[in-house]
């Protein structure tokens, strides 16, 4: 069992202690250029802590609900985030934004560490919301000169193999015990919080 825990739960806390300072690092480098653009794209999700966690929440909690929301929650959030990113290119003002991402990682995480199951059609919708305004910071903080469709298949890739890795330990916890989950969601819903107030 401490084996598991380990296994599990430090690279969740790992996570949740990641320095919260530069939560969007800037892009530099030769922007227009498909490679450049595109890995570009992939790190967004992945240097930005907020997004990373938050990810990483929405596959972990597919799992918890199990069944199709395994993968119809994570398709939600996908979805969702590529319209919200085509309104932040467009530059369209959304105020509150980077508040309601603080938001989405604790209500993600208080949804994890209550093992709420709410009805299929609900818990897309409430992803869907927070995917929105995730995917309208990628889109406002895409470098000038970049290629749209690239640098968006970079995040759009990125999230889907952040979800993936959140359905797979969400899978292996739900395989050893409930309570793996719930401690991991007490971790994000505490990191939301420092977000929150930060």
């Amino acid at each position: 069992m401490k084996s598991l825990l380990r296994r599990f739960l430090v690279p969740v806390f790992a996570l949740v202690l990641v320095p919260l300072a530069q939560a969007h690092p800037g892009h530099e480098g030769d922007h227009g250029d498909f490679t450049w653009d595109f890995s570009g794209g992939v790190l967004h999700p992945l240097t930005g802590f907020d997004h990373l966690i938050a990810m990483l929440a929405v596959g972990l909690w597919a799992a918890q609900l199990g069944s199709r929301a395994r993968w119809l929650v994570p398709a939600a959030f996908v979805a969702l985030m590529t319209a919200g990113a085509a309104l932040g290119r467009s530059g369209f003002m959304l105020p509150g934004a980077e508040q309601m991402i603080a938001a989405s990682v604790l209500v993600l995480g208080l949804l994890l560490a209550t093992a709420a199951r709410l009805p299929m059609a609900a818990g897309m919708t409430l992803v869907g919301l927070f995917a929105a305004f995730h995917g309208f910071a990628h889109g406002a903080e895409m470098p000038a000169g970049s290629q749209a469709l690239s640098y968006g298949a970079g995040f759009v890739l990125a999230t889907a193999l952040i979800h993936a890795a959140g359905v797979g330990l969400g899978t292996l916890a739900a395989a050893r015990s409930e309570k793996l989950t719930r401690y991991a969601g007490w971790a994000i819903a505490a990191s939301g919080v420092v977000l929150l107030a930060v």
